[in-house]
C-alpha cells in the first residue's frame, strides 16, 4: 500500500508518502519513501518520486484515497 505517514512536531504536520504494509501501523517500518507532503505551505507543496511509484503499482501496490488525490493534483500540464 502506499499511503501518508504523519511526521512533524504537534501542531506542525507533515508527511512522507511511504510504501509499506497494509496491515503495520501508520509510523511503522516502511518498505520505502516515495515522496514528501508538507501541507502547510502556500500552496501545499508535494515531492514525488513518480518512476518509485509506477514501479510499486505494478507490482500490485494500492494508492490510499489522499495519495491519489495529491497524484492528480500534481499531474504534469501536458499529460
Amino acid at each position: 500500500m502506499i499511503r501518508l505517514a504523519r511526521v512533524g512536531a504537534r501542531k506542525q504536520p507533515h508527511y512522507r508518502i511511504v510504501v509499506i504494509e497494509k496491515d503495520r501501523a501508520r509510523n511503522g517500518r516502511s518498505v520505502e519513501v516515495v515522496g514528501t507532503y508538507n501541507p502547510r505551505t502556500n500552496p501545499a507543496s508535494v515531492e514525488l518520486k513518480r518512476d518509485r511509484i509506477d514501479y510499486w503499482t505494478s507490482k500490485g501496490a494500492q494508492l490510499s484515497d489522499r495519495v491519489e488525490k495529491l497524484l492528480a493534483t500534481s499531474a504534469p500540464a501536458a499529460a
